[in-house]
C-alpha cells in the first residue's frame, strides 16, 4: 500500500467517524429538544418521552433541522405556547452544542 493510499484509507476513516457523530449528535439533540419542547406543552413523564421521539422521526422527512423546526413551531403554535421563531432555533443551536459535547464524551 503505498502512502497515498493510506492517506486516502485515513481520510475516509474520519470521515466516517465525524459523520457517525453528526448523526448521533443529532439525534441526541433532537431528543432533549423534544423534551423541552414537551415540557412548553404541558406534557410530562412517557407523554413527554413519546413526543421526544416523534421529535426525532419529523428529522428524516428532509435534510437539515427545517422539518424538526417546522413539527415544534406547528405544535407550539396549535397549543398557544408563545416561542420566538429565534428562540426556538437558540435552543436547538444550544441543545446542539450540548449533545455533541456528550456524544464525544460517551466515546
Amino acid at each position: 500500500m503505498t502512502t497515498f493510499d493510506k492517506r486516502k484509507e485515513g481520510f475516509e476513516k474520519q470521515f466516517a467517524r465525524d459523520e457517525e457523530l453528526k448523526f448521533k449528535a443529532g439525534a441526541r439533540r433532537n431528543k432533549l429538544l423534544g423534551l423541552w419542547a414537551a415540557e412548553k406543552l404541558g406534557l410530562a413523564g412517557a407523554q413527554a418521552e413519546a413526543y421526544a421521539k416523534e421529535v426525532i422521526m419529523a428529522d428524516f422527512e428532509e435534510a437539515g433541522d427545517h422539518d424538526v423546526f417546522r413539527k415544534i413551531r406547528s405544535d407550539f403554535d396549535a397549543k398557544g405556547v408563545t416561542q420566538s421563531d429565534h428562540q426556538i432555533r437558540r435552543t436547538m443551536d444550544e441543545l446542539m452544542a450540548r449533545a455533541v459535547a456528550e456524544v464525544k464524551a460517551s466515546g
